[in-house]
């Protein structure tokens, strides 16, 4: 089921057919894992018979929301056709649905592995980016940033299962990346995130208690979940416990809490700040903030033009034939997918240049925040003329530096388009 998820300042769940009739949700509270539901069987439509949902709505007063909007979809392959569209029609719409369908400035792909199908339907997204006309000749998502989920599973629940899920990521990454496919590709464990977001105090008791076991036996112990959880395994943890720490930890989760104990942990918020640092969501909540988060500004406008632009194609033959080529100029001039693309290929892909100037590169380009002071490498009192004096330096250095004759091609475009960067911060700046 597609469900957006919106603020409000009170809570509520609707749902919606394709015929724009909608229904309030009853939502009941679940209990241990499970903490809402929606109860869909009972629903009351504002319309004379019964309609299929098409989608929800979640208004939710959670401060996340309040400068963003979440579409969670379906996966693109589900075990229903119908279910499988609707994600296709939200991401790349077509004909009539582009005008229907407000679709998303950003796309967060999970991926479990890269085959042949997730290549399809992410050239079907990448082909609607700002980058160039999609399907039906209109823009759609500004970026996709790529996330290998239950990263932990890959090395079997090893303690460095996370490195192993980091290189199967560098390699998704340079498929995709350098078809310009994705701008990211981030490794995250995302069962240890929640628990570790979540951790109670017994359980950090009982990873207190695991952490004493020798760690011969204790191996011996995590050979599997069901092993983990037997009453004939001797642990001085109760075998319940065991098994709600393997569900909601994993072997991964456990494995990593024990491990920062002995390392010296003592308490358990310092715990669960380490246990999603490790996770990965960190990074991920990072790369979004900086790429898209910060970028909010820019992405409306990307989301007004495109919402134009549909328009204006379903009334061909007339005044909106002058409009519509202006309206797609404006959407392919759009710089900050320029930087999004160059930053995505900068994990995986080496430049030619000294640690020094790549570090200066990846901060022009918003690597580090989008804020002229940011960028420029400066403090957030530095004086307008000093701003100005390091942007007008920097437009000429990587403007020299992509003249190289020695310069390859990725090169010569990174540093144009940090020059691009460099320009686009003075025009920001004043006097």
């Amino acid at each position: 089921m597609v469900t957006w998820y919106r603020y409000g300042s009170t809570p509520s769940v609707t749902a919606h057919a394709g015929d724009g009739a909608r229904a309030n949700v009853v939502v009941r509270r679940g209990g241990g894992t499970h903490g809402l539901t929606f109860d869909l069987d009972r629903l009351t439509w504002n319309a004379p018979a019964p309609r299929e949902v098409d989608h929800l709505e979640v208004e939710w007063p959670a401060a996340a929301l309040a400068d963003t909007t979440i579409i969670d979809t379906p996966g693109t392959s589900s075990l229903s056709r119908e279910v499988s569209q609707r994600t296709a029609r939200l991401l790349t719409p077509e004909g009539e649905q582009s005008i229907a369908v407000p679709g998303a400035d950003a796309v967060v792909y999970l991926l479990r592995r890269l085959d042949a199908a997730d290549v399809r339907f992410l050239e079907r997204v990448g082909a609607g980016t700002a980058a160039g006309p999609g399907v039906s000749g209109l823009p759609g998502p500004l970026g996709v940033v790529g996330v290998v989920s239950r990263a932990d599973e890959i090395g079997a629940g090893r303690i460095d299962a996370l490195h192993s899920a980091r290189d199967v990521a560098t390699r998704f990454a340079g498929e995709l990346e350098r078809s310009g496919l994705c701008q990211a590709v981030i490794p995250v464990a995302g069962l240890l995130a929640f628990a570790a977001a979540t951790l109670r105090q017994q359980e950090y008791a009982a990873f207190e208690a695991l952490a004493g076991v020798p760690v011969d036996e204790l191996s011996a112990a995590l050979l599997s979940a069901d092993r983990f959880a037997r009453p004939d395994v001797a642990l001085p943890v109760a075998p319940e416990l065991r098994a709600q720490l393997a569900e909601r930890f994993g072997l991964f989760g456990i494995r990593m809490a024990v491990t920062l104990i002995r390392l010296g942990v003592r308490d358990s918020a310092t715990l669960a700040a380490e246990l999603t640092t490790r996770s990965g969501v960190d990074e991920l909540r990072s790369v979004l903030d900086v790429q898209f988060g910060q970028r909010a500004d820019q992405l409306k406008a990307h989301s007004a033009l495109t919402a134009l632009a549909r328009v204006l194609t379903a009334y061909p033959g007339s005044a909106a034939d002058t409009l519509l080529p202006r309206v797609r100029t404006l959407l392919a001039d759009v710089h900050g997918f320029a930087e999004l693309r160059l930053l995505g290929r900068l994990r995986t892909d080496e430049l030619t240049l000294p640690p020094s100037d790549l570090a200066e590169l990846h901060r022009l380009i918003g690597g580090s925040g989008i804020a002229p002071h940011l960028r420029l490498g400066l403090p957030v009192d530095a004086a307008p003329s000093v701003q100005r004096d390091q942007a007008v330096a920097a437009v000429r250095k990587w403007r020299a530096r992509a003249r190289h004759p020695l310069a390859d091609q990725f090169t010569s475009t990174a540093c144009l388009t940090a020059a691009r960067s460099a320009e686009g911060t003075l025009s920001l700046l004043p006097g």
